[in-house]
């Protein structure tokens, strides 16, 4: 049965700005611990250079057996629909796709580039290619769609991609990267959307699945920047200390991270706190200092040899005691004291 009864549309029209644009200001923001970056923008995301961007759709070869099987956009909309109906899911993704490439400014296009993504979803559960066919329709058609419904649907057609990739243990990290910049694309598009907070959370963490530990970091206290009073900002502060005794457990040699570190435990630990989540702020923070004075004893012995004077040792020695008078190996220093103190300098 061939319809040729045009059916009249509606343009859809935005809910809110609030796809494809940039964060307004934000008043009333309290950096916190160790945050250091702009409100408007998102470190520790992928740079635009590393994207594919979608290109436009453009007619197929072979027009005869890939184009619309109409003459116009809204007979093959009609088209479309009765595929649909008629349960041939594949055929009516494919005849809806034919229209929005054959008449991508009709206003029968963003509707069907909204039906190719629906039965991808709903029907074909090709969560990826789904995912895809929603952003196309954001970035081409944004003032003719429910870019806040859209946007929220892509939010959890993300969720989808992960919970899939994790369901079978062979594939358990097979699609982080892809995921992550599925819900970064989601991020960037509705920044002021309520789930923003934790699918930066889950951003930063796919970043630790990645082993991109700065990079997590740098989601996390941009996360506790634009969201200080969110309770995922709490969360989020306490994933990257976390994250920070990791970096420090790979790369403690490092001075400047140890006091670095420290620093940012200090500071977190002036701030109001559970108490379960302040033992570990201590704990952290008794090891940061650990470190920090072993590295200072390092560093003060390194002056105590032959390529260096006695007055350099000492200079040195002294300074450590000021600074870490109760150290565990302020005895041994006072010790060498002694003995370089007795002698002649060199």
């Amino acid at each position: 049965m061939i319809y040729s009864k045009k059916i009249s549309t509606v343009a859809f029209v935005s809910a809110i700005a609030v796809a494809v644009c940039a964060f307004g200001e934000q008043p009333n923001i309290n950096p916190g611990p160790g945050v250091r970056y702009a409100t408007d923008a998102f470190p520790g995301f992928d740079s635009e250079e590393k994207l594919v961007k979608p290109a436009k759709k453009e007619p197929k070869w072979f027009a005869f057996i890939n184009g619309p099987k109409m003459d116009t956009a809204a007979d093959q909309l009609v088209w479309a629909k009765f595929c649909e109906d008629s349960g041939k899911y594949s055929m009516a993704r494919r005849a809806y796709d034919a229209l929005v490439r054959e008449w991508p400014t009709a206003e029968e296009a963003p509707i069907a580039q909204k039906a190719v993504a629906d039965i991808l979803l709903e029907r074909e559960l090709d969560y990826e290619e789904a995912f895809n066919e929603y952003r196309y329709l954001l970035d081409f058609y944004s003032l003719d769609c429910d870019c806040a419904a859209i946007a929220e649907l892509m939010y959890k057609v993300a969720g989808l991609m992960r919970e899939e990739g994790r369901t079978i243990i062979f594939f358990r990290f097979a699609n982080t990267v892809d995921v992550r910049r599925a819900y970064e694309a989601v991020v960037l598009r509705a920044p002021g959307a309520g789930f923003v907070p934790q699918a930066m959370l889950t951003i930063a963490s796919l970043r630790q699945d990645e082993q991109k530990y700065e990079d997590a970091v740098k989601v996390y206290e941009n996360l506790r920047n634009l969201y200080p009073e969110r309770p995922e900002a709490l969360t989020a502060l306490h994933l990257e200390a976390q994250v920070r005794m990791k970096l420090l457990e790979l790369h403690g040699y490092n001075r400047t991270r140890v006091l670095d570190t420290a620093a940012f435990l200090r500071q977190a630990l002036r701030g109001d706190l559970p108490d379960a989540m302040r033992e570990d702020f201590d704990r952290w923070l008794s090891e940061t200092s650990f470190l920090e004075e072993d590295e200072a004893y390092k560093a003060a012995r390194f002056y105590d040899s032959r390529t260096r004077t006695k007055r350099s040792a000492i200079n040195a020695y002294e300074r450590f005691l000021r600074e870490y008078p109760t150290s565990s190996h302020v005895d041994e220093v006072r010790d060498r004291l002694k003995e370089l103190n007795g002698g002649n300098e060199e």
